[in-house]
């Protein structure tokens, strides 16, 4: 996918129905009050291939950022690490705990009149897993 590809699934995520039951979409896992959408991916059991995935993953999401941003407005950087320490402490509700389990740092916008926020990020954090580029939609206001 290219960015303009992944600009369009967020708008499109913005105003699809969320389903019942948690599951797999036709975009990645969507359930209760949230969809996630795995932009890209890649596996690789190679460090260096890995950090040269990562970066270029996370130059793809500062330029959903640039265009998301001329649209909501700029946004600091959300950092996650901080929603995964919370995680041992209290209840953190779908799907942030599973974002800051992944990745480290998400941008994230309130979508005004949609009651939506969107978050980007690259999961960065369990070298087991493939790197993904995602996009969250949720109605659940991050934590």
């Amino acid at each position: 996918m290219n960015i303009a590809q992944h600009i369009a699934l967020i708008d499109e995520l913005c105003y699809r129905p969320f389903p019942a039951e948690h599951g797999p979409s036709d975009v990645g896992v969507s359930g209760p009050g949230h969809h996630t959408a795995v932009l890209d991916a890649a596996g690789d059991d190679d460090p260096a291939l890995r950090a040269v995935t990562i970066d270029q993953y996370e130059k793809d999401r500062d330029a959903v950022y640039e265009l998301l941003a001329s649209r909501w407005g700029d946004t600091p950087p959300y950092n996650l690490q901080t929603v995964l320490l919370r995680t041992e402490q209290e209840e953190i509700p779908r799907p942030w705990a599973e974002l800051s389990e992944r990745a480290s740092v998400a941008y994230l916008w309130e979508v005004e009149g949609t009651g939506r926020w969107v978050a980007v990020a690259v999961t960065d954090r369990d070298t087991s897993q493939e790197v993904q580029l995602l996009a969250v939609v949720t109605e659940t206001d991050p934590p």
